[in-house]
């Protein structure tokens, strides 16, 4: 079972009393904060950037790194690309493009002001990093980002501003994290495209057996060349 006396968050209800999994609010966000709130299994998803909501809802996407698969549609596109992957080059701008992009149905962007000031100061105490696609011009055009905890990884937004390129981001980070060791991807939910890749829905309850077992492993961060 997950301890509960060592974080600043409380458990979160069952399903039955929160469908969401709200977990708490707050109005400061640093690293201190997300180092708990991850290792407990919670992130943070505010509506403004004066106030952050917490969750840790009572289904969870997950990929298991040995479940990961390209779809054959998209691996011959990929191929035909001259990009390159880098990892921990751009974080900022990686950030800053997450919050920028376009998505069909949101008004505005949970990536507030105050989540990209936390990040950016996340990342170089070296828990977020960034995967990042660029073109034969050495220009960004897609990437995302995440937190690394133990023997799991939890994305947390992609971009593209090329058709493809947040799937090749997407694609040279599960082969990064193989090679490093990571068991699992934390995925929050499981979107269409996610679930081409692998993606799977489960209970919070098991989320949390895996978090348990996986996220004191002693797996140090690489950044292959």
């Amino acid at each position: 079972m997950i301890d509960w006396s060592d974080s600043c968050f409380s458990p979160p209800q069952s399903a039955e009393e929160d469908p969401y999994g709200f977990a708490g609010w707050s109005h400061d966000l640093d690293c201190d904060m997300l180092e708990d709130a991850y290792y407990h299994g919670i992130f943070p998803w505010p509506e403004t950037d004066e106030v952050i909501l917490w969750f840790s809802p009572p289904e969870r996407g997950i990929v298991k790194i040995e479940n990961f698969h390209i779809p054959h549609g998209t691996r011959r596109e990929l191929k035909k690309k001259k990009w390159h992957l880098n990892v921990d080059t751009a974080f900022d701008r990686v950030i800053e493009e997450c919050a920028a992009a376009y998505r069909p149905g949101q008004e505005g962007t949970w990536i507030t002001s105050k989540m990209i000031r936390a990040y950016k100061a996340f990342h170089c105490k070296g828990h977020a990093h960034s995967f990042e696609t660029f073109d034969e011009n050495n220009t960004l055009i897609g990437g995302l980002y995440g937190v690394h905890v133990g023997g799991i990884f939890c994305g947390e937004s992609m971009f593209f501003k090329e058709s493809c390129a947040s799937k090749f981001a997407l694609a040279g980070m599960f082969n990064h994290l193989r090679q490093m060791g990571i068991k699992v991807v934390d995925t929050q939910m499981v979107t269409p495209t996610l679930a081409l890749f692998g993606a799977e829905e489960i209970t919070r309850d098991e989320y949390y057996r895996k978090l348990e077992t996986l996220r004191d492993e002693k797996i140090l961060w690489q950044n292959f060349s």
